[in-house]
């Protein structure tokens, strides 16, 4: 145990340290915009590039950093060529993944500094040929693998405004975040492509991809432009897949709010997810396309992620289930008004028994900041579990103010960022109720309740005993549906909130069958042990 205590401290000791230099960077400086010109070929991949940051300085300094991977020993990663600040070279260190400019600052300075860099990359920018052969370039930085082929302050909270002149041979196409600006045939073989955002945008979603596409306009969503981007080869079936995007638009502008960029293009693309949720425009793995229309799911989910997580984004990673969590339930809602209640509680089911199996092994909080490898943090903890934080909560306040509390909460931190209390505050002063324990059990303690429960019938009593087997402590509502001879049911509430508990109602008749949880609205294991 003493090793144990020991173990716990020390990374308690090195996530203090970590969290803390994250934070005296976010304290220092605040990045307000990128300007990327990206050269691509087919010779190698080898890119050369060019960033403009601007940025405005929070405090006085002579030092700050930006993230960018080392070359390695493998013959990967970027080489700063020139750093400037105007005409003038600005003295640097490329040392640790990270630059190290030596510049003095004083606060509220806004300055811009100019980095010539080239290289390889590992990864960030995956260049290799997609499935039918062709030679592709798509940027898939999630979590934090855009510091692998671009200078940037890579974390959530730190968002800017972002564009991308991207020089590449004329057989691709390239798109990007925002708005189209420029397209140029700068002569027979070269074409510029320029994409640039209104909005600021966190790094792990500011992404260029090229590739040979087939590009249909699918509509005019109010306002929103949504395209599809296919493969040539898979043109007809990727169009006839794509397509459902835009009612999904519509719904979500409908039931959470604007659409917050300037453009939905769903591409098809190499990123190593299902999908990737780039700020107006989302890849999707390759093989999404079939001709089948059998990805609406995943269509909702990523159109979710536009508000819940590119928008109104998770302050730091380990609260990614305000993204994560956000649209893995926003796709079951959308499923539940499109295709009825039976269907989607299909999803809410199976998401329980994921979160019980993922517990089994893995038993800790949604917000686990024991987590360093952010990769770690796409599981069902984040996923299915926050989906269901989602559910309970709106079982907890009830429809109307579930929806209400929703756009209050988007409304509040859109292009910008949350934590989970900031959720739990809106939703508080939405609902007037305190609930403090509902998000301290279900998101900050790890695992659910683990209920044994038996009954029996004597007298005209009910003696329904509750025991949970857990070692967490959990409260809750725990409903329950007495089934009769006669066929008639009613429901009973009982508030369970101690590890073993009785509930001993009189009942009209003999039930017949006791049934826990009837509609599914309580994260449990276990249920009831049949005498």
């Amino acid at each position: 145990m003493k090793k144990y205590l020991l173990i716990l401290s020390l990374c308690a000791i090195h996530l203090t340290s970590f969290s803390q230099k994250h934070q005296d960077r976010f304290n220092a400086i605040d990045v307000q915009h990128y300007r990327f010109e990206i050269q691509l070929n087919d010779e190698s991949n080898k890119i050369n590039g060019l960033a403009q940051v601007i940025i405005r300085f929070k405090k006085d300094l002579n030092i700050f950093e930006l993230d960018l991977i080392n070359q390695d020993g493998d013959g990967t990663g970027m080489k700063i060529i020139a750093l400037m600040e105007g005409t003038a070279k600005v003295p640097f260190e490329h040392i640790g993944n990270k630059i190290n400019i030596k510049a003095s600052a004083k606060a509220n300075d806004l300055k811009t500094y100019t980095i010539a860099y080239e290289g390889i990359p590992k990864t960030g920018l995956i260049i290799s040929k997609n499935k039918f052969g062709d030679r592709t370039f798509f940027g898939d930085n999630y979590p934090d693998r855009g510091q692998h082929w671009l200078p940037i302050v890579d974390h959530p909270s730190d968002k800017a405004t972002v564009e991308w002149v991207v020089t590449a041979p004329s057989h691709y196409q390239v798109v990007g975040n925002g708005k189209l600006v420029e397209l140029t045939n700068i002569n027979d073989k070269t074409t510029l492509t320029h994409w640039k955002t209104d909005v600021a945008l966190p790094t792990k979603v500011m992404v260029i991809g090229a590739a040979r596409f087939a590009i249909q306009h699918v509509a005019d969503v109010y306002g929103t432009t949504v395209s599809s981007w296919i493969y040539p080869q898979d043109r007809e079936k990727g169009f006839y897949d794509y397509a459902p995007a835009a009612p999904i638009l519509d719904w979500f502008i409908n039931h959470v709010g604007d659409y917050p960029f300037a453009k939905l293009a769903n591409v098809q693309s190499k990123t190593q997810f299902g999908g990737m949720e780039n700020a107006g425009n989302i890849f999707y793995s390759e093989n999404s396309v079939t001709g089948n229309r059998t990805i609406e799911g995943l269509l909702a989910h990523e159109i979710a992620h536009q508000w819940f997580g590119n928008s109104a984004s998770e302050g730091n990673w380990h609260h990614a289930w305000l993204s994560e969590g956000f649209a893995t339930y926003f796709t079951i809602l959308y499923t539940e008004q499109k295709h009825g209640r039976a269907k989607a509680w299909e999803t809410v089911i199976a998401n329980r028994q994921q979160v019980i199996e993922f517990s089994k092994q893995n038993r800790v909080p949604i917000v686990n900041t024991a987590i360093e490898n952010y990769m770690q943090i796409l599981n069902a903890n984040t996923y299915q579990k926050g989906g269901w934080v989602l559910h309970m909560l709106r079982k907890e306040v009830g429809d109307e103010i579930f929806w209400e509390a929703i756009r209050q909460y988007y409304d509040k931190y859109k292009l910008s960022n949350a934590l989970t209390d900031d959720l739990k505050d809106v939703f508080e002063l939405v609902s007037g109720k305190n609930l403090d324990t509902f998000f301290q059990q279900w998101v900050y303690q790890a695992g659910q309740p683990h209920i044994e429960a038996t009954w029996s019938f004597k007298n005209g009593q009910l003696d329904l005993e509750i025991l949970q087997k857990q070692s967490e402590n959990f409260v809750f509502d725990l409903e329950v549906e007495i089934a009769y001879a006669d066929g008639a049911t009613e429901r009973r509430v009982v508030k369970v909130e101690s590890k073993k508990q009785s509930y001993k109602p009189k009942l009209k008749a003999t039930p017949t069958k006791i049934t826990l949880d009837p509609d599914a609205w309580l994260l449990f294991e276990g249920g009831l042990i049949e005498k």
